[in-house]
């Protein structure tokens, strides 16, 4: 997938974790700027300036104020959603998943009736299943 191959460079994310202050401080301290001259640079007040920090080291920033925070500073913010796997991964889990589940409910009530089938082809049942059953929009229906 093409969009896996764009967020694979954003991997290990252990290198984009938010300094315990936040940016916005950490960025503001490292260029020796003071609060009062980063508001003027945002077109806010000191105080407004120290509740922006404490928002985002408390994660209940808006993004469009730590934009605002990032331009008064020279930055560019950047925000991605990061997959902990990749997309293929999470669509062959929830495929198989799916799939199993279905298959479980069919062999069950086949061996109800005395019509169990043979164990040994059930990883080929469910790959067949998922090939033939299942599209991407299916995976997502809560059922």
């Amino acid at each position: 997938m093409r969009l896996d191959e764009r967020l694979r460079a954003l991997h290990p994310i252990d290198r984009f974790r938010a300094p315990p202050k936040g940016w916005v401080r950490a960025l503001r301290d490292a260029l020796g700027m003071t609060g009062a001259q980063l508001g003027t640079r945002i077109g806010v007040r000191p105080q407004t300036v120290e509740a922006i920090e404490k928002s985002e080291a408390a994660g209940t920033i808006q993004l469009n104020t730590l934009r605002r925070a990032a331009e008064a500073l020279d930055c560019t913010l950047v925000y991605a959603l990061v997959p902990n796997s990749s997309l293929e991964t999470v669509i062959e889990a929830r495929a198989r998943k799916i799939a199993t589940r279905e298959l479980q409910r069919v062999a069950h009530t086949m061996r109800l009736e005395a019509q169990g089938t043979d164990e040994a082809d059930f990883e080929s049942r469910v790959q067949a299943y998922i090939r033939d059953k299942l599209s991407e929009r299916d995976l997502w229906n809560e059922t």
